[in-house]
């Protein structure tokens, strides 16, 4: 019951954020331009309270999944009728276009703001992320393994996409489960093609393909009275060699667990100094343990205030340009249908973004406040990119569409969100059942 509460209050916080940044770009534009703003509501449905000011009705209504701004005149298409100058349709063409686009502006205003804050209070992130490509780890039996690639092989490319970064390449491999893939590799100097077929993992169909960086371990946890701790390691350790042999990521797993009661030599960075240190790993079962919880080697990324606004715009951008090149390939069949997160899932997100902490949630609203500015974008008609696609029409035509035409329009936009809001909660239930989509299946 906790979890279920604590789930909705998530959801609740992130969508009410969300939609109160997206009405209120509506509700700025329309005063500064003149239009009459009649309800600035939170929620849908049944008035519960609020307060009148002005012409305007601050109100908090009953179903608190979304809100609203209605302007005067707002919908209503009247041949002939004499128009009130604070009457909606009474303002330009461009006018009205400034209005709409600005919900969705603010929203990704909302996740540069965020990001960039984020950025001057300093984030901790996986050192390997903003490295080059190259790969130091392959797992056995891997799509990785089978097509041949090697430890220190470079990748520059997937798909003809360049990868520039470790990210790049996570980014490229995971929105692609179950594909062929083109790798451009360089390795002694040459340059070659690998074709590689990804495997699927997770219950979200995350492509993967089985090498890693040049990952080093970094240690999070010691336990009490492990090996670890009787020979000295400490949490912030940074493993760099195991008996002489260089070492990373899985690599360390590996050596660790070859290794039950024999005593090692780990080489490891502490503050900035290299240290020896002695540690014989105790024997669970089959395999040696040194009681550690180890992480990726992480970095503090701080920023001051301008160059932590540069860095925001560069990764949103980066994640606009994601979000576009994702439903190009959910279109394409490229990318899969599981990767896409309605309510249930951005609900579950939310939680877990909560639970971790105040940075964590922001980062998580951040993310999603790009997508929903991103996304209402689109052509759509009950999107606002609906309403500023029949405004951009109507100033190439230089003139109103007819109100039939504009009924027309609004009806098969009201039938395509109702089914793709019924497709991606469906998808977030059949993520949750044993054979996904074939569960749903009688034969």
């Amino acid at each position: 019951m906790g979890t279920i509460l604590g789930t909705i209050l998530a959801f609740l916080i992130v969508f009410g954020i969300l939609v109160f940044i997206h009405e209120f770009g509506h509700f700025l534009v329309a005063k500064l331009v003149g239009i009459r703003v009649e309800v600035f509501s939170f929620g849908y449905g049944k008035r519960l309270f609020g307060l009148k000011k002005g012409h305007t009705d601050y109100r908090i209504s009953v179903l608190p999944l979304g809100g609203y701004v209605k302007f005067l005149g707002e919908g209503v298409y009247e041949p002939g009728k004499v128009l009130e100058p604070d009457d909606f349709a009474a303002k330009t063409r461009f006018q009205r276009f400034l209005v709409i686009v600005m919900g969705p502006v603010m929203n990704i205003l909302l996740a540069v703001a965020i990001v960039a804050g984020i950025n001057m209070v300093g984030v901790t992130s996986p050192e390997y992320q903003d490295q080059i490509p190259v790969i130091g780890w392959i797992e056995p039996g891997s799509p990785a393994a089978r097509a041949d690639l090697k430890a220190d092989d470079q990748i520059l490319s997937v798909n003809g996409r360049k990868t520039a970064t470790w990210t790049d390449v996570e980014i490229a491999v995971g929105t692609k489960p179950d594909r062929l893939l083109t790798l451009e590799v360089s390795r002694s100097g040459g340059i070659m093609k690998v074709p590689l077929t990804t495997e699927s993992r997770t219950k979200y169909d995350m492509g993967y393909a089985g090498f890693f960086g040049k990952i080093l371990t970094q240690v999070q946890m010691v336990s009490p009275g492990s090996p670890a701790e009787k020979g000295g390691l400490l949490a912030g350790d940074v493993i760099k060699a195991i008996n002489g042999e260089p070492v990373y990521f899985y690599r360390f797993i590996e050596i660790v667990e070859a290794n039950a009661e024999k005593e090692c030599e780990f080489l490891v960075e502490r503050n900035g100094r290299d240290v020896m240190l002695r540690i014989t790993p105790r024997r669970e079962g089959k395999v040696g343990k040194i009681g550690v919880m180890q992480t990726a080697k992480s970095v503090v990324k701080k920023y001051a205030f301008f160059p932590a606004i540069g860095q925001s715009f560069k990764e949103n951008k980066r994640l606009a340009f994601l979000v576009v090149d994702f439903l190009k390939n959910i279109f394409t069949g490229q990318a899969s249908a599981k990767q896409l997160a309605g309510p249930l899932e951005i609900a579950n997100f939310s939680y877990a973004a909560l639970r971790m902490g105040f940075l964590a949630l922001m980062s998580w609203i951040a993310i999603i406040s790009l997508q929903l500015g991103i996304l209402n974008l689109f052509p759509i008609p009950v999107f606002d990119g609906g309403q500023l696609f029949v405004l951009i029409i109507e100033g190439i035509l230089r003139r109103d569409l007819k109100p039939k035409a504009r009924q027309i329009w609004m009806q098969i936009g009201f039938v395509i969100f109702i089914v793709l809001i019924a497709f991606v909660i469906l998808n977030d239930i059949v993520k949750r059942l044993p054979n996904g989509w074939n569960s749903l299946s009688p034969f």
